[in-house]
């Protein structure tokens, strides 16, 4: 049986001579998709469930290869309620910015030239202004991701020498990569003190000694440890750091620039406090609460930064004319009283239940009755999360759309909403499917109805 489903198996070249609707593609690319597909199917002719004919075959690879002709990154919609959505890109940025930033950024532009002298500028330079003055630190930089902001930290300050950090603050970041894997991999040696859930100030100080380089305040951004538990404030590592001349950071994962609780969001840890407390280096992400690119955001004293600088990681971590392009719109969206309405990401969460469920009214005003009753759909209150380990105890309110359908299963009704003209992404909970009206950009309604229109 095997050996007569393996006759059926055509050749790369067979399958070739089919694609001529695919010119455009590398001839190396389709290839290697096709030598890829009949790997599949020569797997299952060996345990004899291959049921298809030479011909089938070739068509099961067009479809394939069809649909990676296509760019593989698609505009979705988010129906999770998760703003912060690691999955879905996180942050969300505005159009209009984005097509503003092309206009001025696809071609040439003043990335690392200074256009009054002439002469070669710092693409730093676009960045550390707006840094220094919302934070309030001396000094501020960029680089691709709070993990290398955080390596590159640890290897300038403490390179061959102990890092001191808490038991209680060895985080996991995320992709199973966690604080002592970094420390690690930075050229450091970590020096772990306290316990899980209690650290003492005596722990701290009595760790250092000739080989200490670094103490390290780690802030448990996306978990909380509560009950019978300790830990040495930031300010007092400060202090300690100061009597001993060991430089202290603080790497706060997550971190705000403008207090939104009279909004409707919880107030995490402000970065310009932890700038009062006078420590020198403090890393956070610029895909999260500041609402910008993925980026690692370093402030702090300005000699401290000025050695990053020249260290030569900073030059395999630096961030391109892209990054920094709308790292820059994000940082200016935040004027006196908040962030602008151009800071998406702040938008979508500062967006009150009451508003939410004027958005639903009107996607279900672009439905047919027969459809609201076919699907069962009904607008419920619900709760969300922020995303991306920011504000993890939190929930924010929420309005959903909630789908009871008698005809198909929840599982078959995500899956259609997931591969549709336009992907929809919602959850199940229950044997209830929910799109949550939370991450429904603006102007996003009328898409949102025809895919609902279209199952």
């Amino acid at each position: 049986m095997a050996q007569k489903q393996l006759k059926e198996l055509p050749s790369i070249s067979k399958v070739l001579l089919e694609c001529s609707d695919y010119k455009h593609l590398n001839s190396k690319y389709l290839s290697y998709i096709i030598k890829n597909e009949l790997a599949v199917f020569r797997k299952l002719a060996i345990k004899g469930k291959l049921h298809l004919d030479r011909d089938e075959i070739v068509n099961e690879i067009l479809l394939i290869i069809d649909q990676l002709s296509k760019p593989s990154m698609k505009s979705i919609i988010n129906g999770t309620g998760i703003v912060l959505h690691t999955g879905l890109g996180r942050a969300p940025m505005d159009k209009k910015i984005a097509k503003s930033i092309v206009e001025r950024v696809s071609g040439y532009t003043n990335l690392e030239f200074d256009l009054i002298s002439g002469k070669r500028g710092d693409r730093q330079d676009h960045i550390t202004g707006l840094l220094s003055s919302l934070t309030g630190a001396e000094s501020g930089m960029a680089v691709n991701n709070n993990a290398a902001a955080v390596l590159l930290s640890l290897n300038e300050l403490s390179e061959g020498k102990e890092v001191i950090v808490s038991r209680g603050q060895q985080v996991e970041i995320g992709g199973t990569f966690r604080i002592p894997d970094v420390i690690e991999k930075s050229g450091c040696l970590i020096k772990e003190v306290g316990s899980t859930n209690r650290s003492h100030f005596k722990d701290y100080e009595e760790a250092i000694n000739k080989n200490t380089g670094l103490i390290l305040w780690v802030h448990t951004s996306n978990y909380l440890v509560k009950g019978f538990t300790k830990e040495v404030p930031l300010s007092e590592l400060v202090q300690l750091g100061k009597k001993k001349r060991i430089p202290v950071m603080a790497d706060l994962g997550c971190g705000e620039i403008f207090d939104l609780s009279f909004k409707g969001i919880p107030k995490s840890i402000m970065i310009q406090d932890i700038v009062k407390t006078g420590v020198g280096i403090i890393t956070f992400s610029g895909d999260k609460l500041l609402g910008g690119p993925q980026a690692g955001l370093i402030v702090g004293k300005k000699k401290m930064i000025s050695r990053l600088k020249n260290n030569p990681i900073a030059r395999a971590v630096r961030c391109d004319k892209w990054t920094i392009s709308f790292l820059n719109e994000a940082l200016r969206s935040f004027v006196d009283d908040g962030p602008s309405k151009n800071n998406l990401t702040n938008l979508l969460l500062t967006t009150s239940r009451k508003s939410l469920k004027k958005k639903g009214e009107k996607v279900l005003s672009l439905l047919t009755k027969e459809k609201i009753k076919d699907l069962a759909i009904s607008l419920v209150n619900s709760e969300v999360e922020v995303g991306s380990g920011s504000l993890p105890l939190e929930k924010l309110d929420s309005i959903a759309l909630e789908f009871k359908p008698k005809n198909i299963s929840t599982t078959k009704l995500s899956l259609k909403f997931r591969t549709a003209s336009i992907p929809t992404v919602g959850y199940i909970n229950g044997n209830k499917f929910y799109i949550d009206l939370k991450t429904i950009i603006p102007g996003q309604e009328k898409n949102l109805a025809g895919v609902i229109i279209d199952l």
